[in-house]
Formats: structure tokens, C-alpha cells, sequence
């Protein structure tokens, strides 16, 4: 089953990004789905692409005009002041990126687990979504060759590539993403006190 549709406190993953998109005062929602899932009401469903940058770029196409906001289903712990922080955002930027400080030292290593470098924490960060996007430069980054758009994990960095500002927006680390059954089991405690 695709993440999305997995349960988390008495609701799919995809409902809490909902609402919370509502509460931002998000009205045009757009959402890439696999073949044979229907958009939930008021949705307009697109089908996703074989990669998150063709899901993204098959989304675009059905949105209306402005700027866009890009968001993971799989990120449930959303707030809605976030959207709008990003949104804001892009006042000085053609992109703007939720993320969180990263707390732990991060090591980078050869192909044989040996350390290669220490990278100073100060100045990472982790990327979240939502990640707000000015529509012209979207489309552009989106416009190349599907290799590249394979290697994306996040569009953001196709428009650093096609030369963009992408500026951050702090977040907390609560907006992870769903991925293991250990973050599963963190999501449904937190989701079922905010109930």
C-alpha cells in the first residue's frame, strides 16, 4: 500500500496533510497518486510518475496558475503555520525550503566505510517538506533531461541546479517523514495527543 494511504491515528497519512493544508487556507489541492486511487473530495488526482520529480511535474500541470507548494504525505506531523511560512518566504527566493537544524555530527565516508570528512553541523540542515516554489522557476527546473530529474530528491535542488535562490525556513524536527515502522509508531503517538 502506498504510504500515503497507510493508517496513523485513525487516519491515512494523506487526511492529516490535508487538513493541515486547509487550515493554511491552501484551496487548490492537487496530489499525485498511483494508478487506480481516487482523489480524495475536493482533490484533483493526477497519476504519479515513475520518479517524485514526474509526480511533481504531472501535479504542476493540473494546478491552476501562481506560485506552488509541494508538500509529502508522508510528512502527517505538519503544521499548518509552516505552509504559510514557506509561502512568505518566497518574497526574497524562488524557492523556499521547510528544514531543521541538524543536531547530530555527520560523518562522510568512502565506498569502504572509511571517514573522509567531518562536516561542521552548523551549517546543515535537515530538508522537510513544505517547500514553496515560484512557478516559473518550478517549471523551468522541471524542464530537463528525466536522468537528472531521477536523481532529485527534492526539487528544490533542481532549482539550485538551474541556478535559483532557495532559502531555508526553520522547522522543527516533529515534520519528519514516515519511513520505518519506528517512525510509524512515533507519528500515531504524537497524531493521537493532538486529537
Amino acid at each position: 500500500m502506498p504510504k500515503a494511504f497507510v493508517e496513523v491515528a485513525g487516519r491515512p497519512m494523506l487526511e492529516w496533510s490535508l487538513d493541515a493544508l486547509r487550515a493554511a487556507g491552501v484551496t487548490e489541492i492537487v496530489i499525485a497518486l498511483p494508478a487506480g486511487a481516487a482523489a480524495p473530495a475536493g482533490c484533483v488526482g493526477v497519476r504519479g510518475g515513475q520518479t517524485r520529480s514526474a509526480s511533481v511535474r504531472a501535479a504542476l500541470d493540473a494546478a491552476g496558475p501562481g506560485d506552488v507548494v509541494v508538500h509529502d504525505a508522508a510528512r502527517p506531523l505538519v503544521e499548518p503555520s509552516l505552509f504559510t511560512r514557506v509561502v512568505a518566504a518566497l518574497e526574497h527566493a524562488d524557492c523556499a525550503i521547510a528544514a531543521a537544524r541538524v543536531v547530530d555530527t555527520i560523518k562522510e565516508a568512502d565506498e569502504a566505510g572509511v571517514v573522509v570528512a567531518t562536516h561542521d553541523r552548523s551549517r546543515l540542515w535537515a530538508v522537510q517538506t513544505p517547500q514553496a516554489f515560484r512557478r516559473e522557476a518550478l517549471e523551468a527546473a522541471l524542464a530537463v533531461d528525466e536522468a537528472i530529474l531521477a536523481r532529485a530528491t527534492d526539487d528544490a535542488w533542481l532549482v539550485e541546479r538551474a541556478g535559483g535562490t532557495v532559502r531555508i525556513v526553520e522547522s522543527s524536527p516533529e515534520n519528519f517523514k514516515v519511513t520505518t515502522p519506528h517512525d510509524l509508531r512515533v507519528a500515531q503517538r504524537i497524531l493521537a495527543e493532538r486529537r
